[in-house]
């Protein structure tokens, strides 16, 4: 199939060079003589690239170029300006257009200028693509990432959603842990019953238990009535327990009883109740270490474990900050963009808060951006501060290197530093232990003999 090009110009001559041009590359061309004529093709077959003169009579090209923007934001437009006018072309860049032709231009600079705009096009496109096929294969509900860690847990979420199994989600704060349980759920049997979060850090032991199981009437002091817990209410669907490594002994027991047996009693009762409820578990901390050492109890750790999901920070998936902040712009400002060194310098940040610190990151710019683009001095100072070179910077080779051999060569030092000690490694290399034991893995490396 083979490329369309709609040419918008008011003199004949202009349509006929640049068509004749383009003409023996394959594109099949169509012509408009003003920017309502444009308009009314667009609307009925939409093109892959427009190619429009800046100065028409009537609806000119900046008017023409908002109104296309408006029928499809992601169409691609060339903008032509006589020499002279850049300014006005670059207005236009900001309202939207792909890129800008200075006339007269030779055939070679239009051949050029026409493939770069057609693949911005097609890659803008493919994102939406998948975007919209990721959230119909997994309802992810505002989940957003092409990168390939994050395609990997996506995968891992399509897999294990139709099962019962308990699912833990490791991550740090702000990695989208809750979207992760939610996208669980909804692709799961259960999806059309209650899906019931509840955050175990935020209470304390005795309301923590009392909010799990419910209570009956004179429980404790206060307790004028009955009231069912969060297990009763999601019976038939799924219970969320974020930070999960924050319940207290008493109530660790407790709750590998209603793992194992599917049943408990509510506070101050004598009843059993029995619930079919599928666990979700989040925390931002090691499981496995904390059963170890004797914080969490172990075999309640290989009940939740079951099936692990290790969600990466943002500082590994760079891939996808490009991605989130169109994501949450779209949401706050969908009518502003970011400049281009704003976006460089949101890319080159280490975002120890993830994508919940991107996104206030971008929703406090929107706010404050004076214009219609965003600009670093609009992003928060500790994206745009300097930060010094540390005295053991990596060097690049003159000849060049894989990223993937530097981080097995890393991987490997910090393990033999440590005597293969995971948990040491993993805090030398700034990397949660779930993050090193998946890297392990996935470049095959052994743990060095002692």
């Amino acid at each position: 199939m083979h490329d369309s090009i709609l040419i918008v110009d008011d003199e004949k001559n202009m349509r006929f060079v640049v068509a004749r041009a383009l003409s023996g590359e394959g594109y099949n061309i169509s012509e408009a003589s003003s920017g309502k004529e444009a308009l009314d093709i667009i609307e009925g077959s939409t093109p892959s690239l427009v190619i429009m003169d800046l100065r028409m009579p009537g609806m000119d090209g900046l008017e023409t170029l908002e109104a296309v923007k408006q029928i499809d934001r992601d169409l691609p437009v060339i903008m032509m300006t006589a020499h002279g006018n850049v300014q006005s072309a670059v207005e236009a860049m900001k309202a939207g257009a792909t890129e800008y032709l200075t006339k007269p231009f030779d055939v070679e600079e239009l051949k050029l200028a026409v493939s770069k705009a057609l693949q911005v096009g097609r890659l803008t496109r493919r994102v939406e693509y998948l975007q919209e096929e990721l959230g119909r294969d997994y309802d992810t509900a505002g989940i957003v990432g092409s990168d390939p860690a994050m395609q990997a847990v996506l995968d891992t979420v399509s897999r294990v959603a139709p099962s019962d199994a308990t699912v833990m989600v490791y991550g740090e704060s702000g990695t989208g842990k809750e979207l992760i349980a939610r996208a669980v759920h909804h692709n799961s049997n259960r999806k059309d019953n209650a899906f019931i979060q509840l955050s175990c850090a935020a209470l304390p032991e005795t309301l923590l238990e009392s909010e799990l199981f419910g209570y009956e009437k004179g429980a404790f002091t206060g307790a004028a009535g009955s009231k069912p817990g969060r297990f009763e209410l999601a019976n038939g669907g799924s219970l969320f327990l974020d930070e999960i490594g924050d319940i207290a002994p008493a109530v660790q027991v407790k709750l590998l009883r209603v793992l194992e047996q599917k049943s408990f009693e509510r506070l101050g009762g004598t009843k059993t109740l029995n619930v079919d409820v599928r666990l979700i578990g989040a925390t931002n901390r090691d499981l496995s270490a904390m059963a170890k050492s004797g914080e969490f109890r172990e075999d309640l750790f290989y009940r939740l474990n079951v099936i692990p999901i290790n969600l990466p920070p943002l500082r590994e998936r760079r891939g996808d900050i490009s991605q989130l902040a169109s994501h949450f712009l779209e949401r706050y400002a969908p009518d502003k963009r970011l400049a281009p060194r704003a976006l460089e310098l949101m890319e080159e940040y280490a975002w120890p808060g993830n994508v919940r610190e991107l996104q206030n990151a971008i929703e406090r710019a929107a706010v404050l951006c004076r214009s219609r683009e965003i600009r670093p001095e609009d992003l928060p100072e500790e994206i745009t501060r300097k930060r010094p070179l540390s005295a053991t910077a990596f060097t690049l080779p003159h000849e060049g290197i894989a990223l993937e051999r530097v981080e097995q060569e890393l991987i490997s030092q910090a393990l033999q530093r440590t005597g293969g000690n995971r948990t040491r490694a993993a805090e030398l290399l700034g990397i949660t232990r779930h993050t090193l034991l998946y890297r392990m893995e996935k470049y095959e490396i052994e743990v060095p003999s002692s």
